[in-house]
């Protein structure tokens, strides 16, 4: 195996991704929602498939929600 192969391979092992639960992903959403950072909450909410129930309930302000309606499929 070459030098490069190697160290990609002892960099994947460091750098391995942590796993995510539905519950941490909800409160992260609303950490990211209430910090005006809609980026990184757009890309939490559309990989776990949270609804706008789920976020409110767990504390994000409706307007924030309501700013991102296209994502939750609201009408």
């Amino acid at each position: 195996m070459g030098k490069s192969k190697s160290r990609i391979f002892r960099k994947g092992i460091n750098d391995q991704f942590t796993s995510m639960t539905r519950d941490t992903a909800i409160t992260e959403a609303v950490k990211f929602l209430n910090l005006n950072n809609t980026i990184e909450a757009r890309n939490l909410i559309t990989m776990f498939g949270l609804s706008a129930e789920e976020i409110l309930e767990a504390g994000a302000s409706y307007e924030s929600v309501k700013a991102m309606k296209n994502i939750f499929g609201e009408k």
